[in-house]
């Protein structure tokens, strides 16, 4: 690693976009600092600073050796979150950053917020202009987020990419309840489970491979930008049924999928449409992993970790 190369920090980089950010950085020729709560195993080009990241001065110690920081520590889920809005864990932390980061404007900062949970119901692909309607808590967290990264933004002329991905997954991801259906299907398959599945299984979603997440996230640290904040919707663009998704998962591992239906949460919305063409345009990117090719790697690699 050349001791010249751009620093990165990677707030949520224990986590399994984290995880996959910290790669691609490095083949990009960066180096990086992973912001955790609990220690990494030691990896080349990588600086892992552990803490819990609820106060300023954990990030003002080091954010005046990076040029850019990418925030993708979540810790709330849009069904974990159903009874609880809180401050603790997602929006403390992100204001804690900011707070930081009003001190090095010339740091970019790259947030991920979420398509899938803050547009609400969509009969139309949503547009990064389009209103919020937040179901979850977890989507109105958020949607407060990416205000208060706009007002840092415009008060210290600092540029932020707000990056809105829909539903991501790809190997590594691990299966929790109520969320990541992607796993959680796979693992019942492999292991002859069986999965429930909220309401009648036609809602619709959009699913991004990581890969194809990460490869934003990177260009989005470096693309010039003027200051202010930048809205980019991360999606494939393709909208799948979950019962449609379901029936890939059984071709790609060969087996058969039980299921089990069961009254849908209130906080889940039937149709999450995503229109990601404002990223190609801006940034020269969009989705190149078919869900096909995607879930089969995905399938591939949970054989081989259990």
């Amino acid at each position: 690693m050349r001791t010249d190369a751009p620093r990165v920090l990677v707030l949520g980089a224990g986590g399994f976009i984290g995880m996959h950010l910290a790669s691609a950085l490095l083949r990009e020729g960066c180096s990086v600092v992973a912001a955790t709560r609990r220690p990494l195993s030691p990896r080349a080009g990588v600086e892992n600073v552990v803490d819990p990241y609820l106060e300023p001065a954990a990030f003002a110690r080091i954010l005046h050796r990076c040029v850019a920081v990418i925030h993708v520590a979540a810790h709330s889920t849009p069904g974990s979150s159903m009874a609880r809005p809180q401050l603790d864990g997602d929006l403390r932390t992100t204001l804690a950053l900011l707070q930081a980061l009003q001190a090095h404007p010339d740091c970019r900062l790259v947030f991920l917020s979420s398509a899938g949970t803050i547009y609400g119901d969509r009969t139309q692909p949503a547009r990064e202009d389009d209103p919020l309607h937040p179901r979850s808590y977890h989507g109105a967290g958020k949607a407060a987020a990416e205000h208060f990264i706009e007002a840092w933004a415009a008060q210290h002329d600092a540029t932020a990419v707000i990056l809105r991905p829909s539903n991501v997954y790809g190997e590594g991801q691990v299966a929790r309840r109520g969320f990541a259906i992607v796993p959680t299907a796979m693992r019942c398959a492999r292991d002859g489970g069986e999965l429930q599945v909220y309401g009648d299984g036609w809602q619709v979603r959009d699913y991004l491979h990581v890969r194809d997440l990460t490869r934003l996230c990177v260009t989005a640290t470096h693309a010039p930008l003027p200051s202010g904040t930048h809205v980019l919707n991360a999606a494939s663009g393709v909208p799948t049924a979950l019962n449609t998704l379901l029936e890939m998962i059984e071709t790609v591992s060969g087996r058969v999928l039980r299921r089990r239906h069961i009254e849908v949460r209130s906080a889940d919305v039937r149709s999450a449409l995503v229109d990601p063409s404002e990223a190609a345009v801006r940034l020269g990117w969009q989705a190149t992993i078919p869900l096909h090719d995607g879930l089969a790697a995905t399938w591939n690699w949970l054989l081989t970790h259990r």
